[in-house]
This record gives C-alpha cells, structure tokens and sequence, in this order.
C-alpha cells in the first residue's frame, strides 16, 4: 500500500521531529537509508513474486536501528567512552550484517551508557537521552537509546545487548517489549565492549520492538543457523503452561521495595491468566534470589573454566591506553576535570571490592549455580514465570546513583543463562510505563514469545507517549 521510501521518508521526518527532546539518535545515516530505500522499490517493481522475496528477505525495506556499541559500517562505535570518540566501524556486527541481509534499512546508532555498563545512557560523547513519556526520567540502560527511540515512534526494531538487563530495562521504562534470548544463541561479534572469559556465558544480544509480533521474526533472523536450538516451530498451548509467579526478590538490603503499582499490575496479569484461561498461577517464594545482586556480582568476577581472569572495568576505561585509576579519576570528577561518568568511577571502586572477599566470592558461585538448578527444576519444559521487571517505575535522572543495584531483578537471568522477555503493561497513574518479565528455561524462548503475544492483547502492550 505504501512505497518503501515512504516508510524510511516518514521515520526519518519524524526522528527529525522528537530526537532534539530525547537525544536517542546519536548519529544518523538517513541519506543512504534513503538510497537503500529506493534500491528496495526497484527491486519490488523488478522482482520475482512477494512469496520469493518474503522468503529471501524477510524484513525487507523495514527501518531499524542499532546500539552505538555495535559496529555498524561507517557508522561511530565509542560506547561512550571519550578516549574512543574517533573511532568509526569499517564493519558490521554479525547480527547487524545478517539484518542488513535480511532486508533490513538501518536508520543510525543510539545512545548507551559509558562502556554499556550502568542503567542510566549518559555519557561524556553524546550526553543524556530522555524518556519520552517524561524527559526528566530516565531512559534505562545500557540500550537506552534503543527503548527511548522506539518508544517514540522513531523505529521498528531496535538492536539491543544485554549483560544486566541492559535490554529489558529500557524496554520497562519506555513500555516496548524486548527479549533477552537463550544465552549462547545470537552471536555478539562486532560489539565494544565485547564480552570475555565467563561472562562471555551471560552477554546476550537481542530484539526490542513495539509489537510483540515483531520479536520472533527478528529474533530468527539475529540467531541465523543458531534459530533451531529455540523451538520457535513448535506450537504453544497457553493453557498446557505452568505458570509461576514471583512479587518481589525477598526483601533484599541492596534493592528497593517492589513499587505498589508495578505489584498491581502483576497482580492483574495473574487474574487475567487464571480467568481468561482457566490456569492456576502458583506462587513462588525461591530464597537465593535475595541474592539476586551479590550472585550476580560474585559471578560476573570469577575465572572461567580455562582460569582465565574476568576483564577488569578499569581496563576497558583506558582502552588500550593507560589504565584509570578510579580513586584519582573521582578527585578529577569532584571538581569537573573527569572524562569518565561518575557511576563508571564508582563502577572502578566497588569492582576492587569484590575481589578482597574471595572465599565469600566462592560461596556465592555456587550459591548462584544451585539456583540455576533449582529454577531450571521449577520451570521445566513448560513453565513460565512473572517477575518484576525492576522494583522501581523510571526514575527521575540522577537517581539511580542512590540505588545502584536495583538492576537486580534483570541481573540475575543473565547469569542463569535463562530467557527473559519484557512485556509492557499500560501505563501508571503517572503516566510511565509498566511491566512484567517472562521467564522460562533455557532455549524455551517459544513459550516467553507467546506469552508476551498474549498479554499485549490483553493489556494493550505500548502506548503512544503524550496519548490521553
């Protein structure tokens, strides 16, 4: 009905419309997006039948765009780090490439937080991006970008990675969905920082989008040959799910209470799910995810089977350079003299702490490896389970340096190698997002899919920011 320049034309006007307000965009190619899109019209006038091309290119002519962090050609690649503001991709990530062949139209890279490692996307290369639903909250990290411009309309697809909840938690904040898959399935070459020794068990590359439709789709384009381990063929019954549901982590000292709205919400879900399909949703209480922070911190430091140390943060400040001392660089910052955001310095600090407590270390390990045996138990082929998504609705910027560790609740599924998917809910009495994570064992990210298909009908999945 529409021409594939139309389409690119339109997000293009309307990146141009609300970017100067959010500062997703961080970069933009919209001349070549524009050529790529006059290329795809040809194409259509020329081409064989829509069946073959469907086949061929199955996101033909569709607008997307990419994390900064991810190498897109020609496009800059800095996650935010000052020293690496020239650097500019000669390539394309592996999952951008496969995109780009599927007949994806890249618009630009997003913005992220300092080295993808804080859950607000500042930085001192392209500064702050803000929530569309209000721009003085938070837009999550480190895929903000992505979840800010695809709330506002500004793309269909986003490229997200995620290795803390760097995915589901600008999804949350900005009320799109995104999908943490199956560790080990999507390949995440091509991305700075990339992921080494064990955590190279728990960085996830994966979709964001509006429409839950869209996740799948994406999803079996960015996993390639990988696609198969995923079930992603098979039939779900909602009815035949296990369902599960879990309010809050326990009661940890690190993390905020469970905001009453977000328990409400949750609260609705499993209403709907039992009236609406006649399930019963058990509740759950599982102990050692009041150590959702400390397993997720004690894991992401340890040494991998080989013995290979974990990279140190303060290494990959420096980039290859000198390394950063982080007690120097926050004297620097007290007086404005840093390169380096404020939680990337504390980031530095708490990193050195970690390391003093090896045998607390140890124990926390396997703490974190008898709970992936416990939840892999509890889910089984057909279990699914609610959680929040984080305890808090997107805060006001700044704020998450209070709470730092309020990641937890998306932290802790990375390293259980778990698939997550975060469905939106409609919006609070304040007019911000809400939402639920979707979790089930691994490599059943078929089961999380649907679901997240079936809440959207039932609650409505995004909402139009500034929509009365």
């Amino acid at each position: 009905q529409v021409t594939c320049i139309e389409v690119v034309e339109a997000y293009v006007e309307r990146i141009r419309e609300v970017n100067p307000l959010i500062n997703a965009v961080v970069k933009d190619r919209f001349e070549e997006a524009l050529q790529e899109a006059r290329q795809v019209d040809k194409l259509l006038s020329e081409g064989p039948g829509d069946d073959c091309l469907e086949k061929k290119f199955p996101l033909l002519g569709v607008p997307i765009t990419v994390k900064e962090a991810f190498s897109l050609y020609g496009m800059p690649n800095t996650s935010g780090l000052v020293n690496r503001r020239n650097v500019i991709a000669t390539s394309d990530a592996t999952v951008v490439s496969r995109l780009k062949q599927a007949g994806a139209i890249p618009l630009g890279v997003t913005n992220c937080s300092e080295l993808c490692m804080w859950y607000e996307s500042s930085n001192r290369v392209y500064g702050r991006t803000n929530n569309p639903y209000d721009l003085q909250r938070i837009v999550g990290g480190s895929s903000g970008g992505e979840g800010s411009v695809l709330a506002a309309a500004c793309s269909v697809i986003g490229v997200g990675s995620d290795i803390g909840g760097s995915i589901r938690m600008p999804a949350f904040f900005n009320g799109v969905f995104g999908h943490k898959p199956t560790t080990g399935v999507v390949p995440n070459d091509g991305q700075f920082p990339n992921a080494h020794g064990v955590r190279t068990s728990y960085l996830c590359t994966g979709p964001m989008c509006r429409y839950a439709e869209d996740l799948e789709p994406v999803l079996r384009v960015m996993a390639g040959p990988g696609v198969s381990k995923l079930k992603l063929n098979e039939k779900v019954s909602l009815e035949k799910i296990k369902f599960h549901c879990m309010d809050h982590d326990g009661g940890s000292i690190f993390v905020s209470p469970v905001d009453k709205e977000i328990l409400q919400a949750q609260k609705k879900v499993v209403e709907h799910l039992e009236s609406d399909l006649g399930v019963r949703v058990q509740r759950v209480a599982i102990h050692k995810m009041k150590y959702s922070f400390q397993i997720w911190s004690a894991m992401m430091s340890s040494k991998d089977s080989e013995g290979q140390e974990a990279q140190r943060f303060t290494d990959l400040l420096g980039d290859h350079g000198k390394p950063v001392w982080p007690l120097w660089e926050l004297m620097k910052w007290l007086v404005g003299m840093s390169s380096h955001t404020l939680p990337a310095i504390a980031l530095g600090l708490t990193e050195k702490l970690v390391n003093l407590n090896l045998s607390g270390k140890a124990k926390l390990v396997s703490m974190g490896k008898s709970l992936q045996e416990e939840m892999e138990a509890l889910l089984g082929p057909d279990g699914v389970l609610l959680y929040p998504s984080h305890p808090t609705i997107a805060p006001k910027h700044h704020s998450p340096i209070c709470m730092p560790f309020n990641f937890a609740y998306t932290a802790i599924f990375n390293v259980l190698g778990l698939p997550v998917t975060q469905c939106p809910l409609g919006l609070g009495s304040e007019g911000l997002p809400l939402g639920i994570q979707l979790v089930a064992a691994a490599y059943n990210d078929h089961l999380t899919l649907a679901v997240a298909r079936y809440l959207e009908k039932a609650f409505g999945g995004w909402v139009l920011p500034g929509k009365v």
